[in-house]
């Protein structure tokens, strides 16, 4: 594989999106959903905040219409969500912090679950690690509380009639593993088991028993999209240690019943967002056991000139090929089956767990349009997170299971802001 060297070019990641929306009045990224649209299956109302240091009373809330539960986006598919963490140790490569050490990390694995009311549902991420994630991008302490997920913390997993695809996720730069829960609840709702992991040091990230950690922005530590990528690689042999009847996790944590049955290893994905949309692209090129490969506006850069003919489809709204030409590069190097999607009106942001969050905070906080749009661009909130649903899992299930979608031959209208460029 060749590429041509790493030269940090700037990537507009959440904190510096966030920045730039705070300082124009914009919302804290959280998802309001209210528990009877989620049982219902009706749309989920897409976001709320309050203004910084100042909850929303429980009068202020009842005269918006305001919901009180926080949630993720629900899936929409027939299996219930389970989820467990992973507490890993990578003994081939050094701690760059801790000289003596092996390299940690953390992970979750979600999967389709059975009986899951006698199990506590899962939150977005730690409540250290939430508050740390907001204090990164310029938010004071908050009362707020963690948004729910549609995942339940170690509940038996639903075993099909045959091994689930197992699908790898890598967060963006200076992010966390949660960031892209809309897509990885709405997969595994859908029948596939998905691992993601937080890219040590450049992630808000807590080990068991802990401090919280933040991103480290010096350059003490690897940050590269190639140490992404080895971070998904070292996943995968986590799960093949699982799929052997295993245990990875350093604390002996039990994992889920049935999860060593459920993993199929011949049907392996990866998908990631902007650094990880390349780290993506790093690890199908490297990895045979990575059959399909999607990324979420990766900037491709440092600039791949590797051919790959494995199965990839770019799906973007910054970094695109008429902007960006390490997108541009990669995009010719593509020599089996690809796409490449650009979404119309949308930001960098837009795909991430942000995008259906803003709907219900703009009236909460007396937003006008431009200070929405200067967050999430003009593209509608709803027909974001539908995108995010519809799309990927469209994309693995053909190269996973060989289930045809219309969706991915050519423009849809159910989705008017997805352009399909050749």
């Amino acid at each position: 594989m060749t590429t041509t060297p790493f030269t940090s070019r700037h990537e507009p990641g959440r904190r510096a999106l966030l920045g730039a929306a705070l300082a124009a009045g914009a919302v804290v990224p959280l998802g309001l959903a209210s528990r009877a649209s989620a049982a219902t299956g009706s749309a989920p109302a897409t976001g709320s905040g309050t203004s910084a240091g100042a909850p929303t009373s429980p009068a202020a809330k009842a005269a918006t219409g305001a919901p009180s539960q926080l949630l993720i986006s629900p899936p929409t598919g027939p299996h219930r969500v389970g989820t467990v963490d992973l507490h890993l140790v990578d003994a081939s490569r050094p701690d760059p912090l801790n000289p003596g050490r092996p390299y940690p990390l953390m992970a979750s694995i979600w999967y389709p679950a059975r009986d899951t009311d006698r199990f506590p549902v899962a939150p977005w991420m730690p409540a250290g690690v939430f508050q740390a994630w907001l204090a990164g991008a310029g938010f004071p302490p908050t009362a707020l509380p963690v948004p729910a997920t549609a995942g339940h913390v170690g509940a038996p997993v639903h075993r099909g009639g045959r091994p689930r695809p197992v699908i790898v996720f890598s967060h963006g730069a200076h992010d966390h593993r949660s960031d892209t829960t809309t897509v990885v609840q709405q997969l595994v709702s859908h029948g596939y088991i998905v691992a993601t992991v937080d890219h040590t040091y450049d992630a808000y990230t807590q080990f068991p028993g802990g401090p919280v950690l933040s991103p480290d922005f010096t350059d003490r530590v690897p940050m590269s999209p190639s140490d992404f990528a080895a971070d998904a690689r070292f996943l995968l042999n986590a799960i093949e240690e699982i799929a052997a009847g295993r245990n990875p996790d350093v604390d002996r944590h039990p994992l889920p019943d049935g999860l060593s049955g459920a993993l199929d290893l011949d049907r392996i994905g990866m998908f990631g967002w902007s650094k990880g949309g390349t780290a993506t692209a790093l690890a199908t090129l490297a990895d045979d056991r990575i059959r399909a490969g999607l990324s979420f506006d990766g900037p491709m850069q440092p600039t791949i000139t590797t051919d790959l003919a494995k199965p990839f489809m770019m799906m973007s709204a910054v970094f695109t090929r008429s902007a960006d030409p390490d997108a541009q590069e990669f995009w010719t190097h593509l020599k089996g089956w690809r796409r490449y999607l650009q979404l119309n009106g949308a930001q960098h942001i837009s795909f991430s767990d942000s995008e259906g969050l803003i709907g219900p905070a703009a009236q909460l906080l007396g937003l006008d349009q431009a200070g929405v749009q200067s967050f999430i661009g003009t593209m509608d909130a709803g027909e974001g997170v539908r995108i995010q649903q519809a799309y990927p899992l469209a994309f693995f299930d053909l190269h996973l299971r060989h289930r045809p979608s219309p969706l991915l031959d050519g423009p849809s209208p159910s989705f008017p802001d997805v352009q399909f460029i050749a």
